[in-house]
């Protein structure tokens, strides 16, 4: 799952939904808990881990996974994470009742009033001022991000450049896989927040 996604499966508590945000950006083990995390940011990062094994588990996103082209299969855990935080924002009202554009921007705002990871912190106002989680609507803000990532994440040459084409391509077998896994995923994040410490 990529940033829209985690942010809404993290709920509706602005600690949990922070350390869900930061999963991408927090590595290493969180037994015992960082000190510089709430206990609500730590269990949202582990909801961050947890939903992307509940994810890579899924028949559905394994499908979606298939689907990707061989000679980017290398790449198809971030493809399929981008291509459905775009089906995400597609059927967001299915999801959520808050309008995508009021979510997004209460997101961009709780990440600037936090100290943030170094590489977040300098990606915070390009994501804000370019509304990344309202754009991924269109197939050709999906593209743009997967040619970012190709750049500018990927420390060795890659052909994952260009692969939101394979979102046009595919979409209605992506559109359907998503459809199948969403739900589920919503589900098993709600149940995991239910176990969060008091």
């Amino acid at each position: 799952m990529n940033y829209l996604a985690h942010a809404l499966l993290s709920g509706a508590d602005d600690e949990c939904r922070l350390g869900g945000l930061l999963g991408d950006f927090v590595k290493g083990p969180l037994a015992p808990p960082p000190a510089q995390f709430s206990a609500a940011v730590v269990h949202g990062l582990l909801l961050h881990r947890r939903i992307d094994s509940f994810a890579d588990a899924h028949q559905a996103f394994a499908r979606s996974r298939r689907r990707v082209s061989s000679e980017r299969r290398r790449y198809s855990g971030i493809i399929v994470d981008m291509f459905y935080d775009h089906f995400l924002a597609v059927h967001w009202a299915r999801f959520s009742p808050q309008p995508l554009a009021a979510f997004s921007a209460a997101v961009y705002a709780l990440l600037a009033s936090r100290a943030l990871p170094d590489r977040l912190a300098r990606i915070l106002p390009t994501m804000r001022d370019e509304d990344w989680l309202t754009s991924y609507r269109e197939p050709a803000a999906v593209g743009r991000a997967l040619d970012r990532i190709a750049v500018h994440r990927l420390r060795h040459s890659n052909r994952l450049r260009g692969a939101g084409s394979e979102l046009v391509a595919g979409y209605a077998g992506f559109e359907g896989d998503f459809l199948e896994f969403f739900p589920a995923a919503m589900a098993f994040a709600a149940q995991f927040r239910e176990r969060r410490p008091a």
